[in-house]
């Protein structure tokens, strides 16, 4: 195939006049405005700051509000952060930092009440308790959950909260194109809102948009999950991390025409089965714990059953649940419905999805970034908690608790900063007769349709040279054709996150949590393990750096 295979990333996807664009100031930008977004920005003004926060949809739209299950906390008395810890590390295949896992999962009850005290209602117990439930990967029942759509529910309290904040102010519809960086320091940014291009100078950034799901074909994600977040922090300079692990959920719905809509864990938690189209129970083959093996595990039994049976899918039998469907997933039951289907009596036609981003810019604990000035929460940044994979509900978790901790870092940096805005030239513009003619939502199907097929489940060296090589090609044409709409820049950052987990995962060789290489199908802790960190070079490139090794922090031992 023509043309390099590495592509080379702007800095900027378009200049900056000062002189003719409008301009906002704020101590503290939060960009996306889900739980960690929200969270930030809540924060950030109790500690005195004046918060602008952008959201590209309406906040029913982010990622938080499509999350089905719940948040993962300590309750029970049975249970321990302990045990909360070792699940999480153990999932997270040796990569999980442990420092960050155990002052994270500590947090989960305050984080509960926190909710509660928003006006999140949760459900019950017959005894008056917390009602718990349990998901793949956790050895006790801690999942607190509002039916199957906590996320909605969440969504909707910490939103009229935001709304009574004076120092928030919250736009929606505006796009965020570039981060702005001066004298080494972030110090805005550069949005569309409302259609109209606006300079935004600001004592400290947080960026919280959310994971990059619309890079595949398959995925849980809403519409607007295309990675904004992660181009914008690696264009700026920050150094991003563990890009190649991508979770694929195992269920979601597969109908022709239907949107691939999340068939929570929470079912399996219940109970529920995977068959394959002979009626045949699968997953206690594969692994002890059946249909409760974490996701990545049973997101490949799932696919390597549908090669085995020439089938696009498999089927999850909610029949002998041990509760009633309909009223314990109503969200289920009405989706199911429209197609005609009865939860209760007939299996739900499921397939793997692309559903959470475990990579980002590389944080501590408080969201800090290593660009000053710029700071990643929620599935934009990595802070260690996941490692190599997610252990399910701990997303909403990490989310309020990194969240509510980058605002109050965001606030102190905030502090007393003026910055001059930095004038950036626009590119000069590609001869009208040499400028490519784009079919936007073409591209954007080969591109979705590639990483399904050489980035996604199962990967090797072979797809994953190719999939680099196709994607700087489509991205280097994208660009000299100079995008200025909301989709076409969106498509932009979706094809520089594509690239970059492409480049992740050829370098990975190994297999280990979500991402497997059928050509390296085993773990190897003596030279992988280890996290992959990658930064925008001088002159555009992508620069590759494997981390320090690390002690393998999911023994055994720690896991008992």
């Amino acid at each position: 195939m023509p043309g390099s295979v590495h592509p080379t990333f702007p800095a900027t996807l378009g200049g900056f006049d000062a002189r003719r664009t409008p301009f906002l100031r704020c101590e503290v930008l939060v960009i996306g405005a889900g739980v960690a977004g929200c969270f930030a920005a809540m924060r950030a003004a109790e500690a005195g700051a004046s918060v602008l926060l952008l959201a590209k949809s309406p906040m029913s739209e982010a990622n938080t509000a499509w999350a089905q299950g719940g948040v993962a906390a300590v309750i029970d008395p049975s249970d321990s952060a302990e045990l909360h810890a070792a699940d999480t590390l153990r999932v997270g295949a040796g990569l999980a930092d442990p420092a960050v896992v155990t002052q994270i999962v500590q947090r989960g009850r305050d984080v509960v009440t926190q909710l509660e005290t928003m006006g999140v209602v949760f459900d019950q117990s017959e005894d008056g308790g917390l009602s718990l439930s349990r998901e793949g990967g956790h050895s006790r029942n801690r999942i607190v959950h509002q039916g199957d759509a906590t996320g909605a529910a969440i969504t909707g309290a910490i939103g009229q909260v935001v709304g009574t904040m004076p120092d928030i102010t919250l736009r929606t519809n505006a796009f965020v194109r570039d981060l702005l960086v001066a004298d080494g320091r972030c110090v805005g940014a550069v949005a569309l809102i409302d259609g109209i291009e606006v300079a935004i100078e600001a004592g400290a950034v947080v960026v919280a948009t959310g994971g990059a799901g619309q890079i595949y074909r398959e995925t849980t994600n809403p519409t607007g999950a295309c990675g904004d977040g992660l181009a914008l922090c690696f264009r700026a300079g920050a150094t991003l991390t563990d890009v190649e692990f991508v979770q694929f959920h195992p269920t979601t719905l597969y109908i022709a025409g239907a949107s691939r809509f999340l068939i929570s864990e929470v079912v399996r938690g219940a109970g529920a089965r995977l068959l394959d189209r002979h009626g045949e129970r699968f997953m206690a083959a594969a692994h002890p714990d059946a249909e409760l093996a974490p996701r990545d595990v049973v997101s490949r039994a799932i696919l390597a059953r549908m090669v085995d049976t020439g089938d696009t899918h498999v089927y999850l039998d909610l029949s002998d649940t041990d509760r009633d469907p309909h009223q314990s997933f109503p969200t289920i039951s009405r989706i199911c419905r429209a197609f005609d289907l009865d939860i209760g009596r007939d299996p739900i036609p499921v397939r793997p999805g692309a559903h959470y981003f475990i990579g980002g810019a590389v944080t501590n604990l408080h969201g800090e970034t290593d660009l000053p000035g710029l700071l990643a929460a929620g599935e934009a940044g990595a802070t260690g908690l996941h490692g190599a994979n997610r252990l399910a509900s701990n997303s909403l978790l990490e989310g309020a608790v990194v969240g509510r901790l980058a605002g109050a870092a965001a606030a102190a940096q905030a502090r007393g900063v003026r910055a001059t805005l930095p004038e950036i030239a626009s590119p000069p513009p590609c001869p009208p007769a040499e400028a490519p003619r784009i079919q936007l939502n073409d591209m954007l199907y080969s591109l979705k349709s590639l990483m399904w097929r050489n980035v996604g489940l199962v990967r090797d060296a072979a797809g994953l040279r190719e999939a680099q090589s196709r994607i700087s090609m489509w991205h280097r044409y994208l660009l000299r054709a100079a995008p200025n709409s909301v989709s076409g820049l969106e498509l932009a950052n979706m094809l520089e996150v594509s690239a970059l987990v492409a480049i992740a995962a050829a370098e990975r060789q190994e297999s280990r949590g979500t991402s497997y290489r059928s050509d390296h199908p085993t773990r190897d802790d003596a030279s992988w393990c280890r996290r992959t960190l990658l930064r925008r070079g001088p002159n555009g490139e992508a620069q590759l750096e494997a981390g320090p090794l690390l002690a393998p922090s999911d023994s055994a031992a720690l896991a008992s």
